[in-house]
């Protein structure tokens, strides 16, 4: 994973800004001549090949890394837990991972401009599992032709997604504010759903005893594109080697932020999310809404706050509705590997087949092939309601397109940082976006020298 902020510890609700790796220290790990082997999946001991599996532990347990070994004898696979450092070091050094996690949604530009993945249209071409006309739309975000995400080659797979802008509500505590529920199908404005964020927090003594809304968590690069985009603007560049903050759309979504961050009704840069974390608050019935996309669903439907949960559509800021991923998390197949065509084989396995039917049928995520949307869980209430909720919000899905000069993580830093400054120091939104116009486009810079 190229964060190492993952869903699951984006719910337990730190806003401390991830460190960042620098667009210059990791561009400059991979700048060397890639690798021109193809790989035919090579030769080890006992006529077996190896491959490095380089992601988390509890996506690849050894169960499921067991399960594969068997159906392929000739293949073994050593998990590697993800690292930045790590994997600089190991493309620069000639020892390669042979599949890497990675969120496709804001890595693609950079591991295909900086000639770190292998493009997989070829693969895909030619197989019988992963069919070109089954990859859901989120499948896009893997593809990168130079200066648009969701064109050209394709250079992952998702093996799961949500649309993560959708919403999930606990009806205990909209009844105990007496609110009225969110439509399943029409989206509330971020004007509404602050205001509404405001009559569901409670407060005793000077704190808060039950959050209104969790709504920008510790992914707030991302959301404020989405909400540049539906006011019709764009943070990028057309060149995608700078940032422009000071346009009115831009403006505009900062000083929404600042607005949220001082109504103080949820986790923002200036007041972290309790200890706790916000899903079990959420599961306690202290907390109003999370912006977690359909993939919590599968922490909640186990449990007894599933009897009285919602799903709810992504909010629209201006004219048009956006409703994008920020994960797509999945695998990419690094070009210096040197055994390409074995870490294909564990890569189609665990994309399609019984794999991925298993993932659709937990509920936790949307399936990245289109045959499986019917697999998705609809026995209890909140699942046929989440379920029918997901299914219309399809239609709404956008690619966005993030620089290939930068990694996601270090440009969330920057923004981090600069959102602190302005509401603790209570600058402008204006001095505000002038301050980060300066600190990301310094990143970005230092991505494009490299790349000349």
């Amino acid at each position: 994973m190229a964060s190492t902020t993952s869903r699951r510890n984006f719910l337990r609700g730190s806003t401390a800004a991830a460190l960042a790796v620098t667009a210059g220290g990791a561009l400059a790990s991979c700048a060397g001549s890639v690798n021109e082997n193809k790989g035919t999946g090579g030769g080890g001991k006992g006529g077996t090949t190896t491959i490095k599996l380089m992601a988390n532990e509890n996506e690849f347990a050894p169960e499921l890394i067991k399960a594969f070994e068997t159906a392929h004898p000739d293949i073994k696979v050593e998990v590697l837990v993800y690292d930045d450092t790590r994997l600089n070091a190991m493309l620069s050094g000639g020892d390669a991972p042979d599949l890497v996690r990675g969120t496709g949604a804001t890595i693609t530009p950079y591991i295909a401009k900086s000639g770190m993945a292998a493009p997989l249209d070829d693969y895909f071409a030619k197989s019988k599992v992963l069919k070109a006309d089954d990859l859901a739309p989120v499948n896009d975000v893997w593809r990168f032709d130079g200066t648009k995400q969701g064109a050209g080659p394709r250079y992952g797979m998702a093996k799961d997604y949500s649309q993560d802008n959708t919403f999930w509500y606990n009806t205990k505590v909209f009844e105990a504010a007496g609110a009225k529920l969110p439509s399943a199908t029409e989206p509330l404005t971020y004007d509404a759903l602050l205001e509404l964020g405001q009559k569901l927090t409670k407060r005793s003594g000077g704190k808060i005893k039950t959050y209104g809304l969790d709504l920008f968590g510790v992914s707030i690069f991302p959301k404020l594109m989405t909400m540049v985009s539906s006011a019709g603007g764009t943070v990028f560049a057309e060149n995608l080697e700078s940032v422009d903050f000071s346009t009115a759309e831009a403006r505009d979504a900062l000083g929404y932020y600042l607005e949220f961050a001082r109504a103080d009704v949820g986790a923002s840069v200036i007041a972290p999310a309790p200890e706790a974390g916000t899903a079990p608050l959420f599961k306690a019935d202290r907390y109003g809404i999370l912006s977690a996309g359909y993939w919590l669903g599968g922490a909640l439907y186990a449990d007894k706050v599933a009897d009285h949960i919602g799903f709810a559509p992504a909010p629209q800021f201006g004219s048009t509705r956006v409703s994008p991923c920020f994960g797509a998390t999945g695998l990419w197949i690094p070009e210096k590997s040197s055994h390409k065509d074995a870490a294909w084989t564990f890569f189609e396995w665990f994309m399609g087949g019984e794999q991925a039917k298993a993932r659709a049928t937990s509920g936790w995520g949307l399936p990245a092939l289109k045959s499986l949307e019917g697999e998705l869980p609809s026995a209890k209430p909140a699942q046929k309601q989440a379920k029918e909720v997901q299914t219309a919000e399809l239609a709404h899905f956008s690619t966005l397109t993030f620089s290939p000069y930068a990694k996601v993580d270090a440009l969330e830093a920057a923004l981090q940082q600069q959102l602190t400054v302005a509401l603790k120091d209570k600058h402008s939104t204006g001095k505000l976006a002038d301050a980060l116009n300066d600190k990301v486009n310094k990143l970005l810079q230092q991505g494009v020298e490299l790349t000349k």
